[in-house]
C-alpha cells in the first residue's frame, strides 16, 4: 500500500483541519521545515529546479533545438565547445544541458496540470458523492472502482495509442488515471463531516447543498487533498516519463525527460551520458517530491506531528547543553 492509498484508508479517522487556523498551520509547518534538514533540502532542490525550468527556457529554447552534427555525442565535462555542452551533445548534436532544462519544464508542466486537474475534478466528484449518498454515491464509487482496477499505465497506453500523442492528451490521460484517489479521499471525509453539528445548523438555516459543500465541507477536505497531490506529483512524473520512453507519450519537437532517456538507450555503450543525465534528473525530482510530501503528511497527522515536535525539542535541548 503506497502513501496515497494509506491517506485514502485513513481519511475517515483523520480529524479535518479547522479553516480558521490554516494561517497558523502554514507558519507552523514553515518553522518545522526550517528545522528539518532533509525535507528542507528536498524543498530547496525542487524550488531551484522549478525556477530554472520556468525562467531559462524563454532564453534558450532556440539554442536547445539547434542541431550541430559536429557535436554529435560529444563527451561531457568539457568547456571547449561552450558551457551549453558541459554535459555533452545528444544524438543529433543538440546541447544536453539546454535540452535538460527544456525537458524538465515540459515534465513539470505535465505533472502539475495533470495533478491539478485530477485533484480538482476528483475532489469535486468525491464531495458530491460523500455528501449526497444513496444511488449517486453508489454509482460514482462503482465508476471509481472500474477506473482503479484497470492498470493505469495500460489504460494510458490504450488511450494515447488511439489519440494522437500531444501534451494536452497526455495531461488528460494522466489526470483520468489518478481520479479515483482524489474521489475516495474527498468522499471519505465528506461522509464524516456531513454529520457534524455545523453542517446540520447550515441545513436548518436553509443553506443549499452546493453552498454547504463549497463553504463548509470543502475547506476541511482541502488540506488532505493537497497532501495527496504532493504525493502524486512524483508518480505522475514517472508515469509520463515511462509513456514517452515507450513511444506513446510526447513526440519531437516536444521533449520531456522520458524522450531524452529513450533517445539514448541505443547508445549506452558509447554515450552513457545521453541517458544517464535525464534519468538522474527524474530520480532527483521524484525523490525530492516524495521526501517533501511524506514530511507534509507526517506534519499534518496529529499523532506523528506531536512525536515530530517532541523529537525536535529534545534535539534542541541537547544542542543547547
Amino acid at each position: 500500500m503506497n502513501m496515497a492509498q494509506e491517506l485514502v484508508a485513513g481519511a475517515t479517522t483523520a480529524p479535518p483541519v479547522d479553516p480558521g487556523r490554516r494561517g497558523s498551520g502554514r507558519r507552523r509547518r514553515t518553522r518545522l521545515l526550517l528545522r528539518s534538514p532533509l525535507p528542507l533540502t528536498a524543498a530547496i532542490v525542487l524550488v531551484a529546479i522549478m525556477l530554472v525550468s520556468l525562467i531559462a527556457p524563454a532564453f534558450i529554447a532556440d539554442a536547445a533545438q539547434r542541431q550541430d552534427l559536429t557535436q554529435r555525442l560529444s563527451p561531457p565535462f568539457q568547456l571547449s565547445d561552450g558551457f551549453a555542452f558541459v554535459l555533452g551533445g545528444d544524438t543529433l548534436g543538440r546541447p544536453m544541458l539546454l535540452q535538460l532544462v527544456v525537458a524538465t519544464k515540459t515534465s513539470l508542466l505535465i505533472a502539475a496540470l495533470s495533478v491539478g486537474l485530477s485533484a480538482l475534478v476528483g475532489s469535486a466528484i468525491g464531495l458530491i458523492s460523500g455528501y449526497t449518498g444513496g444511488w449517486v454515491d453508489a454509482l460514482i464509487m462503482r465508476l471509481s472502482d472500474i477506473i482503479h482496477t484497470l492498470p493505469s499505465l495500460l489504460l494510458a497506453l490504450v488511450i494515447l495509442y488511439v489519440l494522437s500523442p500531444s501534451i494536452t492528451n497526455l495531461i488528460v490521460v494522466l489526470a483520468l488515471t489518478r481520479l479515483p484517489i482524489y474521489m475516495r479521499v474527498a468522499r471519505a471525509q465528506a461522509l464524516e463531516i456531513r454529520e457534524r453539528v455545523f453542517v446540520e445548523a447550515s441545513k436548518a438555516l436553509g443553506s443549499r447543498p452546493w453552498r454547504i459543500m463549497l463553504r463548509d465541507i470543502r475547506p476541511m477536505v482541502a488540506p488532505t487533498v493537497l497532501t495527496v497531490a504532493m504525493l502524486e506529483v512524483a508518480n505522475v512524473i514517472l508515469q509520463a516519463a515511462g509513456l514517452s520512453f515507450l513511444g506513446v507519450g510526447l513526440q519531437r519537437p516536444d521533449v520531456d525527460l522520458g524522450i531524452m532517456v529513450a533517445s539514448g538507450r541505443e547508445y549506452l555503450s558509447e554515450a552513457w551520458f545521453v541517458t544517464f543525465f535525464p534519468g538522474l534528473l527524474v530520480v532527483v525530482i521524484a525523490l525530492a517530491a516524495n521526501i517533501l510530501s511524506n514530511w507534509l503528511r507526517a506534519v499534518d497527522d496529529p499523532g506523528q506531528s506531536a512525536l515530530f515536535v517532541s523529537r525536535k525539542s529534545l534535539r534542541d535541548e541537547e544542542v543547547s547543553r
